[in-house]
């Protein structure tokens, strides 16, 4: 099966970033985006769609990009979701994340892929790219980086808030996820404006004072 290359990406002036988010479809937790600058002649092998990647690939993958990338994370927190909608908290997720990484380069990227059909609103050149994870290798690189994060911060929320399987799941919607709303109520990390946790407001769990949702 093909991988994502870099053919797509020669037609664009480098430094070129690509961009992609992780999390805009679970009922709990952030979504993090994520904004990679690759070396053309030194990169891990294996980049592909997050997706299509196991979870100890991705972790392998992550770890070599962290050395051989420069990589830019932005987090949209669910108070901001909720503020915004999902789509808005999508684009400055995003936009952070580029932020991010011009602070770690030291420098603005010269071009911006972002995966999807639309880009934040910013002066930066950029062009959205639909399936741009499939297709674009940069791109693809950020699918990881944000995928592998937001993993992180779901399995460091599933240890406060145990019972909802966020350890796999990830806060998605899924029958474990859905009958522990219903058992265990809802928590702060529960987006409240989505329709399957609405349902559900009532039942709110207490948020330990420890936390900082």
């Amino acid at each position: 099966m093909r991988r994502p290359c870099f053919k797509l990406e020669r037609d664009y002036p480098t430094p070129l970033a690509g961009v992609d988010e992780a999390g805009c479809a679970p009922l709990a937790g952030p979504v993090v985006a994520a904004a990679v600058i690759l070396d053309r002649e030194r990169f891990p092998r294996g980049i592909d769609d997050s997706k299509k990647l196991t979870l100890e690939e991705r972790e392998s993958i992550f770890a070599r990009l962290e050395r051989q990338a420069v990589i830019g994370i932005g987090i949209c927190s669910v108070a901001e979701i909720e503020q915004l909608n999902i789509y808005w908290a999508r684009m400055t997720a995003m936009a952070r994340a580029v932020d991010a990484l011009c602070a770690a380069a030291g420098c603005d990227p010269a071009w911006v892929l972002v995966d999807g059909n639309a880009t934040p609103r910013w002066q930066r050149p950029s062009k959205a790219v639909v399936a741009g994870d499939a297709k674009c290798r940069s791109i693809a690189a950020a699918s990881i980086a944000a995928k592998v994060t937001r993993d992180r911060i779901m399995a460091d929320h599933a240890r406060t808030y145990p019972g909802y399987g966020w350890e796999t799941n990830r806060g998605y919607p899924t029958p474990e996820h859905i009958r522990a709303i219903r058992t265990l109520g809802l928590t702060p990390l529960h987006r409240r404006t989505f329709a399957k946790v609405r349902e559900h407001v009532e039942q709110d769990v207490p948020l330990p004072l420890n936390l900082v949702a």
